[in-house]
C-alpha cells in the first residue's frame, strides 16, 4: 500500500446500500490513526494500518450484526492488524535513545533507514476537528515524541495494553476481551508497562497544553530568531539541557556551544532559511525552507519543537522532506 494513499476499496463511490456503514466507519479514522500511531511510531504505518481496518470492517459489515459496540470491533481490527505489522520489526526510537550527545565537531555519519526513527504525525490526522477539549487535551499530550518513543520500549502486547488502559481509559475486563486474554492477564500487563514507562524521564512538566501567549510570544521571538540566524538570541530561549536531533542521523546535540557551532559550521547552508508553521504531535512545528542554489527556497527539515516551562527544551529536524511536507500539506518549494 503507497504511502497516505487511499485504497481503492475505499476510494470507489459506495452504493447506496454501502454508504451508511461506509458514514460509521469513517467516523473513527481519527482516533483509530491516533491508535496506531502510539503502537507503531510511524504516521504512514498508521494510515495504512487504519485503511486496512476500514476495508476489512466495511468486507465484514453484514456480518457484524451490532453483536458488540462498532468502535469495539474496528479497535480489535486496529489491534490485530498492528500486532501483525510489529512481529519481526525493530523498536523505533529517537537519537536520544540511541546514544550520548555528541559535539559539533563529530561526523554526522550515515543516515539510517526510516524503520529506524520516530516519525512525526500532523495533528489534523490524528484529533478529530469536533472533539471534546478534554478528549484534545488527552488525544495532544499521549502523540508526543517524548511518549511514543517510551511506548516503544514495551512489548507490542503490552503496549496495546497501557495504550487501552491509561491513555483511552478502557476497563480491564474490556481489554481482555479484545486481546482474548483473561483480566489478571491484562492488570499484569499494566503493571509491567507502567513500571518501564516510569523509567523513560516523562514529567509533567511534559504534558501538552494549548498555546497560551507566553508560549506564542516564545514562538515568535524563536521565529525571528531562526530567521536572522541570530544564534545568541535562538540559545536564549532554550533550555540549558535541550536536544537538538536530525532524523535519519544519530548525531544529537546538547550543549548551547555545541548547537552555535554546528549552526555557523556544518549547518551553515541554513542561513536565510523561512518557516512555515504547522502542527505535529501536539507540539508546535515549522516547515523549514532553506535558500536554494536556483532562486526561491526548498525544503530542509519538518521542526517539531517541544516546550517545558517557559523555554524549549528540545527540536527534532526531520530532513525527510520529501514523504513529510507532503504529509504536512507544505509546498515543495518557496519563491523568495
Amino acid at each position: 500500500m503507497t504511502e497516505m494513499a487511499m485504497h481503492p476499496v475505499l476510494k470507489q463511490a459506495p452504493d447506496e446500500a454501502g454508504a451508511e456503514p461506509m458514514s460509521r466507519l469513517e467516523a473513527h479514522r481519527h482516533e483509530l490513526t491516533a491508535y496506531a500511531y502510539r503502537m507503531l511510531g510511524s504516521a504512514f504505518e498508521a494510515e495504512d494500518a487504519v485503511q486496512e481496518t476500514l476495508i476489512r470492517a466495511w468486507r465484514a459489515f453484514d456480518r457484524f450484526e451490532g453483536r458488540s459496540a462498532l468502535r469495539s470491533w474496528l479497535y480489535r481490527i486496529t489491534t490485530n492488524v498492528c500486532l501483525d505489522m510489529l512481529k519481526g520489526s525493530q523498536r523505533r526510537a529517537r537519537a536520544m535513545d540511541l546514544g550520548p550527545a555528541s559535539s559539533a565537531d563529530t561526523l554526522l555519519g550515515a543516515a539510517l533507514p526510516e524503520s529506524a526513527w520516530i516519525e512525526p504525525i500532523p495533528d489534523d490526522r490524528a484529533i478529530p476537528e469536533v472533539a471534546d477539549p478534554a478528549d484534545v487535551a488527552v488525544t495532544r499530550e499521549s502523540i508526543k515524541l517524548a511518549f511514543v518513543a517510551a511506548l516503544q520500549h514495551l512489548p507490542p502486547r503490552q503496549r496495546a495494553v497501557l495504550i487501552l488502559r491509561e491513555v483511552l481509559r478502557w476497563k480491564a475486563d474490556e481489554v481482555a476481551e479484545l486481546l482474548e486474554t483473561s483480566v489478571a492477564s491484562v492488570n499484569s500487563a499494566l503493571q509491567r508497562a507502567r513500571a518501564t514507562i516510569a523509567t523513560s524521564e516523562l514529567s509533567s512538566e511534559d504534558r501538552a497544553r494549548p498555546l497560551d501567549k507566553e508560549q506564542e510570544a516564545l514562538l515568535a521571538r524563536y521565529v525571528d530568531a531562526f530567521e536572522r540566524y541570530d544564534m545568541d538570541s535562538l540559545t536564549s530561549l532554550l533550555h540549558t539541557d535541550a536536544t537538538w536531533s536530525m532524523p535519519p542521523y544519530e548525531l544529537w546535540l546538547q550543549t548551547h556551544a555545541d548547537v552555535v557551532k554546528w549552526c555557523l559550521g556544518p549547518g551553515i547552508g541554513c542561513r536565510g532559511s523561512r518557516l512555515v508553521p504547522t502542527m505535529a504531535n501536539g507540539s508546535p512545528a515549522f516547515g523549514q525552507y532553506k535558500p536554494a542554489p536556483g532562486g526561491g527556497l526548498d525544503p530542509w527539515s519538518l521542526q517539531v519543537l517541544e516546550i517545558t516551562g517557559e523555554r524549549i527544551s528540545g527540536i527534532t529536524f526531520f530532513l525527510d522532506t520529501a514523504r513529510m511536507f507532503p504529509l504536512f500539506g507544505l509546498p515543495l518549494h518557496l519563491d523568495s
